[in-house]
This record gives C-alpha cells, structure tokens and sequence, in this order.
C-alpha cells in the first residue's frame, strides 16, 4: 500500500497589534509600572516627611503658647524674594514635564535645568537669610522663636537639596526617563507645598 504524505501549512507568529509591536506594547506598560512604583515610594516619603514637620509646627505652636520668654522674630524680606523663586522653579517643572510628553528633549532639558538652577537659588537666598539674622543679632539660642525660625528652615532647606540633586542628576541623564521626572517633579512641587506652608506658621506664630 502506498501512503499519501500531506505537508502541513507552516505556522506563522500571530501579527502584532495594531499601533506598535509587541515591544512597544510591553514597553508602555513597564513604564507605567515604573512610573506607579516610584510615585509610591515618593508618596511614602512625603508622608514621613509631613508628619515630621507637622510634629515641628506643633511644638512651636504649643511652646508658644506657654512661653514667657517667647520674642517674636522678625522674618528676613528676602524669603519673600526666596518664596518667588521656589514657585517659579514649579511652574518650570511643569514646562519641562509637558516638553517630555511631547518628545521635545532639547526643550525638556532646558526647562529642568532653569528648575534645577532656581532651586539652588532659592537655597542661597535661605543662606543670605540666616546672614541677615545673625547680623542683626538673632540667632538658634537667642529665644525660642529664633529657634524654631532655624530649626523649621534649615530643616527644610536640607530637605530641599536632596531635591536638587535629583533635579541635577536626572537632567545628566544620557536620555531622560519619565518614571524618574515624574517622581522627581512630585517631591519638588511637595516642597514648594511645605515651604509655604511653613512661612504661614512662622508668620502667625512668630
């Protein structure tokens, strides 16, 4: 008897889906994963971060409270100018965040390095303050006010250069990564937040 041999059709992979490849697809989503991760772990620290200060403003609004020693201090104008300066850095943040989105790079990187430039700004003119505190004779064991005027704001301007750092070594990046800007882009909106929130306690409070 003779056998019939019949060749099977070979199988082809499944075409990818339309409006990229399956690396493309695969990418999108590691990217949003990366970007949920990271926005987690900042959430996290912000929180940490809030309770500390919420646990500094209390005091110095309980010591004020029972103090009879308590000299109010008059705040340098010059965090007014340092005030400016630190909400303007945010809204280029956001210029750089938008330049992202639309793969404009060149853009991107300019806007982030203003924010980052503003930043370190913002942090000299909190160094000229203290300058202008202790010439005029006020300093961290002058009273309790003064104390905590030192404590509040050096505590967050150490705060502060962690973020401007991280402004400076993701705009060094070779190509930059949106789960990284994105991260960034929170803590540094987060402590523009708190600055202001801690200039409204020192000026009810002083």
């Amino acid at each position: 008897m003779s056998s019939t041999l019949i060749a099977e059709p070979p199988i082809r992979p499944p075409s990818p889906p339309s409006g990229g490849g399956w690396g493309d697809s695969f990418h999108g989503r590691s990217e949003e994963t990366a970007i949920r991760t990271n926005l987690t772990g900042v959430w996290l620290a912000m929180i940490g971060i809030t309770m500390v200060f919420i646990a500094f403003s209390s005091a110095l609004i309980v010591r004020r409270g029972v103090s009879f020693d308590w000299t109010p201090t008059a705040l340098p104008r010059i965090f007014w100018l340092n005030t400016a300066v630190l909400v303007m850095s945010s809204l280029t943040v956001e210029m750089a965040r938008k330049a992202l989105r639309e793969h404009a790079t060149a853009a991107f990187r300019r806007w982030w390095w203003i924010s980052t430039a503003l930043g370190a700004a913002f942090l000299a003119g909190q160094g000229i303050a203290w300058k202008q505190l202790a010439a005029a004779g006020v300093y961290l064991s002058s009273n309790p006010s003064s104390s905590f005027l030192y404590l509040l704001t050096g505590a967050h301007g150490v705060h502060l250069i962690g973020g401007v750092l991280a402004l400076g070594a993701t705009a060094l990046r070779s190509a930059p990564r949106r789960p990284a800007v994105e991260a960034v882009a929170l803590y540094w909106h987060f402590m523009d937040g708190l600055w202001i929130y801690l200039l409204m306690v020192l000026l009810y409070w002083r």
